[in-house]
């Protein structure tokens, strides 16, 4: 059980920080239809690989998957093989049921021109994710949009943000 675990935070970080590398980037739809989004907003995408520097699944409670665990992480956006962005976030465990596991997932980008949070739902294994672009801070500070994740906690992990400002 400790293995699948361990398993399963490993491949949790590496898709928070996929996501915080997109939504660094850009927005990205997630939905099967698009929102109209009014003339004289501007759409930022950006498509992004996430470099994991830090993680520490902290097991808080009881011994083992419990409310309350977190995993706490940190990461760099990376573009076209150079740094980009750096950012990191954690993931609370809301929900227990047997090896379901679902998460709250709260997420800050730092770009070179501003800031990006974001958040959502994530049950814990599975992909791809999205999450609420929430705010943001410099020129993103009326952004929002969507960032999807995919192959969260492999080699392969990608981001792509839809920003909207």
């Amino acid at each position: 059980m400790r293995t699948t675990e361990a398993r399963f935070k490993t491949a949790f970080l590496r898709l928070v920080t996929v996501a915080l590398i997109t939504a660094a980037a850009g927005g990205c739809g997630a939905a099967g239809s698009e929102p109209e989004i009014p003339a004289r907003d501007q759409v930022e995408v950006l498509e992004l690989k996430v470099e994991n520097t830090q993680y520490q699944a902290l097991d808080l409670g009881r011994a083992g998957v419990s409310l309350g665990d977190m995993d706490v992480y940190s990461g760099n956006a990376i573009r076209d093989g150079r740094k980009v962005g750096q950012g990191g976030g954690s993931c609370q465990t809301l929900h227990v049921d047997g090896d379901k596991v679902t998460m709250q997932c709260l997420i800050t980008m730092e770009l070179g021109q501003g800031s990006i949070t974001m958040q959502s739902i994530w049950t814990r294994g599975t992909s791809p994710l999205d999450m609420a672009i929430s705010g943001g801070t410099g020129e993103y500070r009326t952004a929002r949009g969507t960032v999807r994740f995919w192959d969260i906690a492999t080699p392969d992990e990608r981001v792509r943000a839809e920003i909207i400002r």
